[in-house]
Order: structure tokens, then sequence, then C-alpha cells
């Protein structure tokens, strides 16, 4: 493992500058990928069970 020093500044641009060099598919499994895990982290807070839907039309 490799301890690296840096700025929240430079952290987010390398951050960025990963994310930017992925595909563009690639960016929207990596964003589904995000929205479960974020579904999975524990809170306190009560809600309600919300589905998450996203429909893509490839139809003319």
């Amino acid at each position: 493992m490799q301890v690296q020093f840096r700025t929240k500044d430079e952290s987010n641009l390398e951050q960025e500058r990963d994310f930017l060099a992925l595909s563009p598919i690639e960016r929207v499994y990596r964003f589904l990928d995000l929205m479960q895990r974020i579904n999975r982290f524990p809170t306190k807070a009560k809600h309600e069970e919300s589905k998450f839907v996203i429909q893509i039309n490839t139809g003319k």
C-alpha cells in the first residue's frame, strides 16, 4: 500500500481525470454501482422503500 499526501483539490482533480478516462458506458455502470452502494449505506433515517428505475428507449 502506498500513502500519498495531497490537497483535496489535487485529489478531486485526479478522481475527475480517472473518471473522464472511462468510456461513456463505463461511466454509466460506475454511476449505477454507486447508486446501489449508497442504498446499502447504514443510516438512522427512516424512509419508505423506494424504487430507482432507469428506462432507456432505443427506438426512434
